[in-house]
Order: structure tokens, then C-alpha cells, then sequence
């Protein structure tokens, strides 16, 4: 930290939006441009080995430590709920997945705050304009279909967001691909041409087998040699500073921060760009006064603006995870389950940056329909050549793998609150999962759909026994109850401060992410999304970023 209290842009939060929006707005060298990360660094080793989001999800050097409140549609269990709290945010934790979504879920978002801004071929160039894909290495490897939804090297092969394929295969997910085609998915090498229909191995964000995070992106080493650029790490946002101007308009003039050792208020000339994500930016709106006016009054909290979308609109991916055993084929449950199993995936990272430490969380993914009638594929899966009861407990013993499906586009809402007005206190985050019909059918008959596959031919000489939730549950019922049991979230938390039309007044946002009726203010993160894309939401959040980074520069 230096002397400096004053800069044209603050970017509150060094995660996935943050970190490109830095970039881009210090890349004018007469703007100055200041960055706060709650977190730390991401110089802890394990950040940077693909398997380590193991070591960093539950651990205070890298995760907010959050959890869910008891969830009714959970049968009253509550949820571990991950988010990044180290330079990179998410993208140094999560599964490094690369995800565009659905052509139809940026069509949805044009027609829902009016703005064609947000429509498939406007924000493919956006995509582009930062992937850099392992394809395009050779450009001649690529067919025109593919150049042109991922560019070129003159045109959008050469930014800063690497994609990769990943460097390694499993036997038993080679199978499940095979029994998924027989039961009707199509094969591809591509999930983001639009639709994603198909099945195939997932690309990675990772580089020659390293994990691949935003902060190396677009933070490392661009930003850290451009005199404009000031970044406070250890530094957490406690309250939004707002002012009424002469002419009556409310404008966010500043940020006061703790920097572990006393407040700072930092003064902003042009805009305050909140990029905390979908569970802290909502709560540091509320902090500051700005949301749903009865929960601030409860709170003792000044209201500054009644914004009642504020915290609303919660979406997230529930992933089913149903476990099958198997026979005669090698699975990580079996292969880490001793010391010289353990060695040789020491080693052929170590020599190779391939095997079970370059693998991210899931390597097989699947989009396809939970029953006939659907228009477009609503379901995705991530499978796993490994079990286990949950998310950082053991290994199973005995051979396994586990088919992860979620619902793309699920109906269920639920909220992100203070539950206290300091702002070191973690806020109630209630998914409210499940809590529609239609999201338990969908949940039921997508568990049929696990089980369709799992009885193709493909998969027989592995002789698959479903262990998870168990083949005596047939009923919608039954089904929904169990998936109630055994489902966890995908971490993708999205639409807390949602944009959309200007009549419409559960919009925390316009089209340009400007917070409505604070002048000075936006919020550029995966909480502005109306609706959640149809897949991993990394990557759409970059994008929303690069959008907001032109109408920032443009003053738009």
C-alpha cells in the first residue's frame, strides 16, 4: 500500500472479473487504477497444481469458508459453499473448466433487460477477444467452424485466457462416453459452439499442466509493471461511500477499507467497480445501504438507495451425484489407495505435468435432455473416475466412478442477506434448492437418464451397480427425495444483483451493469447475470468483464 488515497477506478475484488478489468482499464496510461483483494496472493503452491483445489477449498488461506443455510429442498442439510479469496478469486480454486454456455442463455439476457448487447454473436467477439486456445496453436488444426467461433491467432487466438486440452484419459470415462452415444448423445470435441449437445472430455484453463488463474492472465506480469496501477492485497472493502451531489443524483465517491490494521477511505474520481462476486458483492451493497430497505432497518443500516433486488435471485447448478461401482478397470479410488500408488502420480506430475494431479475435478462432461419433450439440452454432466460421500472426505475403498448430472436452467430462486450490519460477519446464503416442481422433476428424470446410459453396452464388462442413490428408488418421489440427499452444489453461485429493464423493479442493474440510481457504481461479476448460463460460469463471467471494460473506457 502507498500514500495514495485517490484514483480514477477502484476494482473491489481480484478475482476472475476483477483481474481483466485491471488490465484493461490500466492499459490507459493516463487513469489510475487501484485493485483490492480481501485475500492474499496466490503464491501458495497448491493454487497452481491442478489437484490442489483439494487443499484449497476449505482452507482459510484460499476460501471465504461459507455455508449455506439449512436447505428444505436439502432435507435440512447445509452446504459447504466455496469462493475464491486469494488473487484469482474462483479461478484459482475452481475447476478450471472452459464454458461459454447456450447461444439461447445470451439470447434470453438480450430480451430480458433489452439490450442486444447481450445477444450470441455480440458476445462470442467479446469471448474471443481474450481466448487463447490450445486449437489455434496451429491454425491449420482448426475447421472454419471452429475459426469462427474461436477466432484466430490474428483475431482472438492470441489473448490471454488459455484453454487447453487435458492431459490425461481414464478407461472407465472412455466408456461412459461410449454407453452415452449409445443411448443417444452425440460424440464432440467441442462444448462451446452454442448448444453443447454431445459428450466428449472437457478443456481446461490450465497451461503445460498448470492450473491457469486470472491473476496470471491479465494481473502477471502486465499490470504489476504499469506506474498507473496499485494493488492492496489483505485489503477488505467494509462499506461503499455515497454522496448526494448538488443536482440531487446520488454518486458512490469512494470505499473504506480494512487493511488489518485500521480504515482507509479511498476516494474514487470516475467509478467504484464492484467485482466481489455473487455472494459478497450483494452483502457490501447492504452494508453500505443499498438494497432491500426492510432488512437494512433491521439491521441499523441508513438506507442510502431501496434497491429490493439486492441479494435476491440466487441461482446455482445442484449437481446429483449418483456413485456406481465397477470391476476390472482402474479407478483413482483404487489407484491412490496406497503408497506406491500415490508415488507413480507423484512422479508422472513431477516428469510428465500429466495424470491424476493434472486432472481437474472432472474430466468427462455430458449435455443432454432429462426427458424427450425438451427443446434444448437442460442437463450437464461431470464425471469422475473416483468416489467418495463428500467433497474432501475419503476415497471410497472399492472401485467406483460418480456421474455428477445438474440442471442447467433451474426454477428455483433463492437469497443472499446480512445477517449482521459488521462487515466481517458472513452473510445468510439460502439456495433454496429444489424448492420448484418443475426443478424436482427435473432431478428425478435426470437420474433416470444416469441410469439409461449406465445400462448401455459400453459399460458392461465394467459391470456397473448403482451404489448412490440405490436402484430400489423409482418413483418422481423417491427420486427427488433422494436427490435431496445426496446433491451438493457445482459452485456456481450467480444473479444476486441481476440486471434488467429499467420498468422492471427487481433489477439491481442496467444493461452496462450501472447500479441503478447510484451514479459512479457498478457491479461487473457472475451476481449480474439474470439467468445462470448452461454450463460452468467462469468464463461467461470473464466476458461480462471484457463488455464492461469498453463501456467503462467509452464512459457508457
Amino acid at each position: 500500500m502507498s500514500d495514495n488515497t485517490e484514483f480514477d477506478y477502484i476494482i473491489i475484488g481480484g478475482g476472475t472479473a476483477g483481474a481483466l478489468l485491471s488490465n484493461r482499464l490500466s492499459a490507459d496510461k493516463q487513469k489510475s487504477v487501484l485493485l483490492i483483494e480481501a485475500g492474499r496472493r496466490d503464491d501458495y503452491h497448491w493454487i497452481h497444481i491442478p489437484v490442489g483445489y483439494l487443499y484449497c477449498i476449505g482452507n482459510p488461506r484460499t476460501d471465504w469458508l461459507y455455508n449455506t443455510e439449512p436447505d428444505p429442498g436439502l432435507n435440512g442439510r447445509t452446504l459447504r459453499y466455496p469462493r475464491g479469496k486469494t488473487l484469482g478469486g474462483c479461478s484459482s480454486i475452481n475447476g478450471m473448466i472452459y464454458m461459454r454456455g447456450q447461444a439461447r442463455d445470451y439470447e434470453h439476457w438480450a430480451q430480458v433487460t433489452g439490450d442486444d448487447a447481450w445477444r450470441w454473436d455480440n458476445v462470442l467477439s467479446a469471448f474471443r477477444r481474450h481466448e487463447d486456445h490450445w486449437r489455434l496453436d496451429d491454425p491449420a488444426r482448426a475447421d472454419d467452424a471452429f475459426k469462427r467461433l474461436h477466432g484466430s491467432k490474428s483475431t482472438g487466438g492470441s489473448g490471454e485466457w488459455r484453454v487447453e486440452k487435458q492431459r490425461l484419459r481414464w478407461d472407465i470415462l472412455d466408456a461412459f462416453a461410449q454407453a452415452a452415444t449409445q443411448a443417444g448423445v452425440p460424440a464432440t470435441d467441442d462444448f462451446n459452439r452454442g448448444t453443447n449437445e454431445g459428450v466428449g472430455y472437457f478443456e481446461v484453463n490450465q497451461k503445460s499442466g498448470w492450473r491457469w488463474n486470472t491473476a496470471k492472465a491479465f494481473l502477471r506480469p502486465t499490470c504489476y509493471g504499469r506506474p498507473n496501477f496499485e494493488m492492496w492485497t489483505n485489503a477488505q472493502a467494509s462499506k461503499l461511500i455515497v454522496e448526494t451531489e448538488a443536482n440531487g443524483v446520488q454518486r458512490c465517491t469512494g470505499v473504506q477499507v480494512w487493511t488489518g490494521q485500521e480504515m482507509v477511505t479511498v476516494k474514487a474520481h470516475q467509478e467504484v467497480i464492484l467485482c466481489a462476486g455473487a455472494v459478497n458483492s450483494p452483502q457490501l451493497l447492504q452494508l453500505s445501504g443499498i438494497g432491500p430497505a426492510g432488512l437494512l432497518r433491521q439491521h441499523g443500516i441508513d438506507v442510502v438507495r431501496d434497491l429490493p433486488g439486492v441479494g435476491s435471485n440466487l441461482q446455482d447448478h445442484l449437481q446429483i451425484r449418483a456413485v456406481y461401482k465397477v470391476k476390472n478397470v482402474p479407478t483413482l479410488n483404487v489407484l491412490a489407495s496406497s503408497l506406491v500408488g500415490k508415488a507413480k502420480i507423484g512422479l508422472e506430475y513431477a516428469f510428465m505435468r500429466s495424470g491424476p494431479m493434472s486432472m481437474a475435478p472432472s474430466q468427462l462432461g455430458a449435455f443432454t435432455r432429462s426427458s424427450p419433450e425438451m427443446a434444448h439440452p437442460n442437463i450437464q454432466y461431470h464425471v469422475q473416475p473416483l468416489s467418495l460421500d463428500a467433497f474432501g472426505e475419503p476415497l471410497h475403498s472399492f472401485p467406483a466412478f460418480t456421474a455428477s448430472v445438474c440442471n442447467l436452467n433451474p426454477t428455483s430462486r433463492g437469497t443472499v442477506t446480512i445477517k449482521h450490519a459488521d462487515f466481517k460477519a458472513a452473510p445468510a446464503i439460502a439456495p433454496n434448492y429444489l424448492s420448484t416442481d418443475a426443478d424436482r422433476k427435473v432431478a428425478a428424470d435426470s437420474l433416470r437418464v444416469t441410469r439409461r446410459i449406465c445400462a448401455q453396452p459400453a459399460l458392461a464388462k465394467y459391470s456397473p451397480e448403482e451404489w448412490k442413490p440405490g436402484p430400489q428408488y423409482e418413483t418422481d418421489e423417491d427420486l427427488a427425495r433422494l436427490a435431496g440427499d445426496i446433491a451438493t452444489t457445482i459452485f456456481h453461485p450467480v444473479g444476486t444483483t441481476r440486471m434488467g429493464r429499467d420498468d422492471d423493479p427487481m433489477a439491481v442493474l442496467d444493461s452496462h451493469l450501472r447500479v441503478r440510481g447510484i451514479a459512479g457504481l457498478r457491479v461487473v461479476d457472475a451476481g449480474a447475470m439474470p439467468t445462470i448460463t448452461s454450463g460452468n460460469t467462469n468464463s461467461p463471467t470473464l466476458m461480462m468483464a471484457e463488455m464492461a471494460s469498453q463501456w467503462i473506457r467509452n464512459g457508457q
